[in-house]
């Protein structure tokens, strides 16, 4: 895969019956390292200034999503296993907790495909069910499909 590439995570979020949908489709830069994908691209949060600088780590079974500045965590996502992390907002601070059910990396030559399945908990407490999707896909490969 190349240096340059385009950045898509996608979630679903389900709350007692409710889902809400999140996707976010960005540039960003790509490199591999002792057997980990590394994937890095800046987030805006809408109403607020400055970025969040956003690295995702990806191993055979395992997923790291690291975030710097006016948000601030540290998640990991490893199948079967259940992390504690403290995640900073602008709006304050709280214990999130990933209890990961399934992980499945799709590796090919132009792309990666990362699928999480976990469950939600803010301040101990259960609060979704979730899946999130991580693409990535070489620069020039994305603009073939996308017909440019």
């Amino acid at each position: 895969m190349t240096k340059d590439v385009l950045v898509s995570v996608s979630g679903l979020q389900t709350m007692g019956g409710e889902s809400d949908n999140i996707e976010v489709i960005t540039a960003g830069n790509y490199y591999q390292k002792n057997g980990r994908h590394y994937i890095i691209y800046d987030e805006v949060m809408e109403g607020f200034d400055g970025v969040i600088k956003n690295t995702i780590k990806v191993g055979p079974d395992c997923m790291d999503v690291i975030k710097h500045g006016i948000a601030s965590v540290h998640m990991v996502f490893e199948k079967d296993k259940k992390r504690l992390t403290s995640y900073t907002t602008p709006m304050g601070e709280m214990m999130i907790g990933l209890n990961t059910r399934n992980i499945q990396v799709d590796e090919k030559e132009h792309a990666l495909k990362v699928q999480v399945n976990y469950s939600l908990d803010i301040n101990y407490e259960h609060v979704s069910e979730c899946n999130i999707v991580v693409d990535v896909q070489s620069r020039d490969q994305a603009a073939i499909h996308l017909g440019n």
